[in-house]
């Protein structure tokens, strides 16, 4: 019964969770970056160095896909498990004092970070491709659950730190070096691939989906408590453990997942049974009859992408306009949401922003980045099951609301800071959970995984066109000689007014790919969904 349930698709959905919750690591660059730069001698300039190396191992990570497509998600859970040990272990050596000279040469601390970076993109790629491919008809949701973790892991590691590691960066990258590693390796062997189609999998996807807003909503208070008060180490300690807690519980939802469909699948098994000894003739050719049916059925609508009837590889995507249209999407969405959280400290600083208000801001940038992972994932699959609804609407619509964000922080009034970060953070998570789904449906999911990664890589190209060529560069012209600081509305207005009118067109651009693909949703999609259901 154990060996059972450990080979379903509710196992390998609880393993893929716990490793995403380990696999954010990127996000608490911020924790040792002064341990670098201190150790290391490095200046601003070079830390910045450093961390675009970050991006673009993230981001960068086609190999992937195309290791996915070859060996499936153990090769690829393995594979980032490698990468993540050496990149952080050599850091961590290196801030240590153990092996290298100080200082490094930054060509090899950016290497070191390049290579961590890029392990961590072949857990989320894993992950996330393994979960469209067990749950295609629910492929927002999970896709939502997946990223969504990601995105609330930054959180949890933080939550490690503060409570065994406080005040020791050096130590926190041994344990980066070492943690996601071994909790990879351990449930790497449960992560596979399941072509089933279960009767209540929205039932139990929801569950695994309360979980994930209970975690976040627990997470949030702890953030806002640490911020306002000193915790005590015991008291610290039982908020950990109930975190733990929380993560634990997506096994129960998985041990009640796969009982309750062996429960189902004996009592249909029993009752065809039944009926076959009342009348086997009869039930065996309608048996016949309606498999030939639903395979025909399967040939013409089910596996039809929107090119060529097949799943398209990556050179035959690249050749189709709409994967264009996405690349721009995501290069004005991702690119300027990334400026955005990279220098949220620089524009309150310029507003008149405590410390303290600032380090808030970056530190609930992580829950509602979830909220946006998830909540795009699942509102989409609500909207295309009830009303048929195409996906690519829901980037639209969360493109233009972050084209409204970006003008409420280039308002610069009182607390428009809060209310455009939390605008800017929930539709740029949106755009994780977003692109690789509509990537699955419109091209297939055989080459998903270097599909979407190929597109990704439009999020350190927007970020770096943001950052630097618009941010950078207008704040140098606004700043004042002495100490380089800017300080008043016109510090950053002009960047997020050229960083609204960017989404804006990347929302056109969506809707383009809206009306372009608004058929397809329609003859394809939801004919599938229909299908499942029936099934």
């Amino acid at each position: 019964m154990a060996e059972n349930l450990f080979r379903s698709k509710w196992a390998s959905t609880a393993a893929s969770i716990w490793i995403q919750s380990t696999s954010g690591s990127l996000y608490t660059f911020s924790i040792y970056s002064d341990a670098l730069k201190t150790t290391q001698g490095y200046d601003q300039s070079t830390l910045d160095a450093v961390a675009v190396s970050k991006d673009v191992g993230v981001n960068c990570a086609i190999l992937s896909g195309v290791l996915y497509s070859v060996g499936g998600p153990r090769v690829v859970l393995l594979a980032g498990a490698a990468q993540c040990f050496l990149g952080y272990f050599l850091m961590w050596a290196a801030v240590a004092g153990l092996i290298f000279p100080r200082p490094l040469p930054v060509p090899a601390v950016c290497l070191f970070m390049l290579v961590a970076a890029h392990g961590q993109a072949f857990f989320n790629t894993a992950n996330v491709v393994t979960g469209v491919r067990n749950f295609p008809s629910y492929s927002g949701t999970i896709v939502g659950i997946m990223k969504g973790f990601l995105g609330l892991s930054g959180a949890i590691l933080v939550q490690v730190y503060e409570t065994f590691l406080f005040n020791k960066p050096a130590s926190y990258l041994l344990m980066l070096a070492l943690l996601p590693t071994i909790n990879t390796l351990l449930l790497m062997w449960f992560v596979r691939i399941h072509n089933t189609s279960e009767g209540a999998e929205k039932e139990h996807l929801n569950n695994f989906s309360l979980i994930a807003l209970l975690i976040a909503a627990y997470l949030m208070v702890i953030i806002i408590i640490e911020h306002v008060v000193t915790l005590r180490v015991i008291v610290r300690a039982f908020a950990f453990v109930a975190l733990v807690l929380l993560l634990g519980s997506p096994l129960c939802f998985a041990i009640r997942a796969w009982k309750m469909e062996s429960d189902r699948i004996s009592h249909t098994s029993y009752a065809e049974g039944e009926s076959l000894i009342l009348d086997p003739n009869q039930r065996g050719s309608e048996k016949i009859s309606a498999r030939q049916d639903s395979e025909q059925e399967l040939d013409t609508d089910d596996n039809r992408t929107l090119q060529l009837g097949e799943n398209l590889n990556l050179i035959q995507a690249m050749r189709v306009l709409d994967f264009w249209i996405l690349f721009l999407a995501m290069a004005c969405g991702l690119g300027s949401g990334l400026a955005t959280v990279n220098n949220i400290s620089q524009i309150g600083g310029s507003l008149g922003y405590t410390s303290f208000e600032t380090s808030s801001l970056v530190s609930l940038w992580s829950i509602w980045n979830f909220l946006g992972r998830f909540g795009a994932g699942y509102a989409s699959d609500y909207a295309l099951h009830t009303k048929g609804w195409a996906r690519p609407l829901f980037m639209v619509i969360t493109l233009a609301a972050m084209s409204i964000g970006h003008l409420v922080i280039a308002s610069g009034f009182p607390g428009t800071l809060y209310i455009g970060s939390i605008l800017v953070g929930v539709c740029y998570g949106s755009q994780w959970s977003l692109m690789p789904t509509i990537t699955s449906e419109i091209f297939g999911v055989v080459h998903m995984g270097t599909i979407f990664n190929t597109i990704t890589i439009a999020s350190p190209v927007g970020s770096y066109i943001f950052s630097v060529r618009v941010i950078g560069y207008l704040y140098d012209k606004e700043a004042s000689d002495e100490g380089n600081t800017c300080v008043g509305k016109h510090c950053f207005m002009l960047s997020f007014l050229i960083m609204a009118f960017a989404t804006l067109l990347g929302s056109l651009a969506a809707l383009g790919l809206f009306f372009r693909t608004r058929s397809f949703y329609n003859l394809v999609i939801v004919r599938r969904l229909l299908h499942s259901v029936r099934e």
